[in-house]
Order: C-alpha cells, then sequence, then structure tokens
C-alpha cells in the first residue's frame, strides 16, 4: 500500500488525476443537494468568486502589482448583461428591439438581446479596455501609489453606476442607479437549456463551473508561458527585469487588461444569475474581499487562490448566516447583533490569523514560500533580523 502511494505521488500526471478527480466531485455537488438549498446558492457564488480571485491573480499574484478597484470590472460585466440582455434599451430600433441568438421570450420583447456568449465576450472587452486605462496611471508608480489610482478607480465607477440615471446618452440613462435593471434574460447555452426551469440553479451552477474550468486553464497556460515569467520577473526585481529587455509598459498592462478581462467575464456570469443589476452592488469591500482570497490561499498560487475563494466564501453565503446567525448565541447573552453585520471583521480577524500563523497563505506558490521563508534558522537569517 506504502508502495503503491509513493509510486502514485512520485508520478508526473499525478497532479491531473487530482484535478480530474476534484472537478468530477465538485460537478456531482448539486445532484445531491435540493434545489432549495442554500448551499448550492453557496456553491454558484463561491465559483463567481473563484473566476473574479483567478482574475485579480493575475496583476497582484503573478505580476505582483496592486488593485483596489477591482470592483470596477465586477460593475462593467454585470451592466453589460443589463444593457444587452434587457429591456433597458426599449426604444431601440423604433421599439422593435435587437435579437441576436436568443429565442422564447427574449427573442420579441423590446430592448436589445445578445446570447449569453456573446454578453461575455463584450464584458470581456469593456473590461479589459477599462483595465488597460487603470494600468496607464500606474506604471510609473509603486506601493501605496498605485493603491490610492486603483482605488480612486474603484470609487469612480461606483460613483458612474450611482449616478448613471442622471448621466443621458441620447434618450438612453447609463444606469438605474439604485433602482435596478430588472429582470435580465436567462443564458442560452448549448448544453445548458433549464434556465426556465425548477432545475435552473443547478443549470447556472454547472454553466459557472465550466466558465471556472476554461479561466483556470487560462492561468496555468499562462502561468508557464513566456508572459507568464515576464510577470513573475517583474514581481522579483523591476529593474532586473527591465535590463533583461522585458517590455515593462506592455507587460504590466497585459496583467491589468487580462486580470479585468476575467472579472469581467465573472461579472457577467453573477449579474445573469441574481437577475438584477443596480449599484448597491459595487461596494469598495468587494475589491478587499476578492483580494482577501488571492491573500488567504497564497499570492501567485492558482490552487491555493482557488481554495482561498471558496473558503472565503463558504464564510460568506453559508456559514455566517445559515450557521451563527442561526445558532443565535448572541441572543442568548443578550446582545443584539446579527454575525451577517460584523462579517468582515470576521474576514479581517481569520487574514490576521493566517498572516500570523502562515504569512505565505494556506496554499503557497512554491516561489513565495521560498521567499518568506529563505534564511530562517540560519546564520543569514540572524544577520537580517539584527540589521
Amino acid at each position: 500500500m506504502n508502495d503503491a502511494l509513493s509510486r502514485f505521488w512520485s508520478w508526473r500526471r499525478r497532479n491531473l488525476v487530482l484535478a480530474v478527480a476534484a472537478l468530477t466531485l465538485v460537478a456531482l455537488f448539486p445532484a445531491f443537494v435540493d434545489l432549495l438549498d442554500s448551499k448550492l446558492d453557496f456553491g454558484i457564488y463561491a465559483i463567481a468568486y473563484v473566476i473574479f480571485a483567478l482574475g485579480l491573480n493575475i496583476v497582484v499574484g503573478f505580476a505582483g502589482l496592486l488593485d483596489l478597484g477591482y470592483v470596477a470590472f465586477y460593475a462593467i460585466g454585470a451592466y453589460t448583461v443589463g444593457w444587452f440582455a434587457s429591456d433597458f434599451f426599449a426604444f431601440v430600433n423604433n421599439s422593435k428591439g435587437i435579437h441576436i441568438g436568443v429565442s422564447g421570450q427574449a427573442a420579441v420583447i423590446p430592448g436589445i438581446h445578445l446570447n449569453f456568449i456573446l454578453l461575455v465576450i463584450i464584458a470581456m472587452i469593456l473590461a479589459a479596455i477599462a483595465g488597460a486605462i487603470i494600468g496607464l496611471p500606474t506604471l510609473r508608480l509603486r506601493g501605496d501609489y498605485i493603491a490610492i489610482v486603483t482605488l480612486a478607480f474603484g470609487e469612480i465607477v461606483g460613483t458612474i453606476a450611482l449616478n448613471g440615471d442622471s448621466i443621458k446618452i441620447g434618450s438612453y440613462k447609463l444606469t438605474n442607479g439604485q433602482v435596478a435593471i430588472s429582470p435580465v434574460d436567462q443564458p442560452k447555452v448549448p448544453g445548458f437549456e433549464q434556465f426556465n426551469s425548477a432545475l435552473t440553479l443547478r443549470s447556472y451552477f454547472w454553466l459557472g463551473l465550466v466558465i471556472a474550468v476554461l479561466v483556470l486553464l487560462v492561468n496555468l497556460s499562462l502561468r508557464e508561458s513566456r508572459l507568464g515569467r515576464a510577470w513573475i520577473a517583474i514581481r522579483e526585481d523591476e529593474v532586473a527585469a527591465a535590463s533583461m529587455g522585458i517590455p515593462l509598459v506592455r507587460t504590466k498592462l497585459l496583467s491589468y487588461g487580462i486580470g479585468a478581462a476575467l472579472g469581467g467575464a465573472a461579472g457577467a456570469f453573477l449579474g445573469s444569475y441574481t437577475n438584477s443589476i443596480n449599484s448597491n452592488q459595487f461596494q469598495f469591500s468587494f475589491s478587499i474581499f476578492v483580494l482577501a482570497m488571492v491573500i488567504l490561499g497564497g499570492l501567485g498560487s492558482i490552487w491555493g487562490v482557488v481554495l482561498g475563494a471558496v473558503l472565503l466564501s463558504f464564510f460568506d453565503r453559508y456559514f455566517i448566516p445559515d450557521v451563527l446567525d442561526k445558532i443565535n448565541v448572541q441572543g442568548k447573552l443578550g446582545l443584539d447583533f446579527s454575525f451577517s453585520d460584523l462579517s468582515f471583521g470576521i474576514f479581517g480577524f481569520l487574514l490576521v490569523l493566517v498572516m500570523i500563523l502562515r504569512p505565505q497563505g494556506l496554499f503557497p506558490e512554491r516561489r513565495r514560500a521560498r521567499e518568506l521563508t529563505e534564511g530562517i534558522g540560519t546564520d543569514e537569517g540572524l544577520y537580517e533580523v539584527q540589521a
């Protein structure tokens, strides 16, 4: 038995087998959960958050840059669904609407109605353009200055979403502000035809899983590519990377653009699932939430980021509202509050705990783990501490 395990762990395709097994178990999850169970809702959000976290990991983990305005790409992706999969532009084409790749009710009602695959592509393009725009002012900045610029960008997009009902483009408003754009079209994707039935949640879970697997493959390919190695070189030492001929401007902009595009795709998926797009969804706290997933799992670690996203999603969407609040320990002690109101305090406590006990993250990238532990327990480490 031990010999078989040893041979398996030394096998070159070990990781592929484990990944396929894990994916199979995840895909079977909805079959064992009641359609009205909140666990299924948690699973859908967890998948969306995994996509967000993998996108941000390209910027923060691979390239070593910072982005505190990632919520902007969620907004762009969600509003793409609101604009092009609803009756928001009700008077376009003489109130006859524009319908591409849709069927059923979506093919006859006014407004612009595009197929879900087209929506995701458009959301990625718009988000990538916005990512390049946010990247341009940060190319010569470092540290806290990058944080300020990206934070400002996220707040600008959030403010535009909030006040978009007063911004007119011709006879149309830019957004509905705090009034939701709802309902939006249900996705129509080959192989996923159950979105208008009682099986809707399961279809959303499997659709999101397909998108997440594609994003995961993109991340794995990028990490091993020439571009991925250039990002890592910039993260390690920007001056040395430039001296080796790496074009800093183009390489940094690509990280912002690709990371933003993945955020836009996740925003389109989550906007379609929630069936409601309004400005209250795009708060600064969302950017910190996604960044916490990346830090918790391990900067630059693809599988670590997936783990961090699932764990924080579990606490946010299931454990805190459906377990802690229902137990009502605070009420029994005469305290009047809910743990849902303190969720970000709980996440902060978990992050502090991880930073103390395991600063490299729960599942760190090998290179990052070596960086944080190199020299510990040696004369070199003692010299660095004394210095």
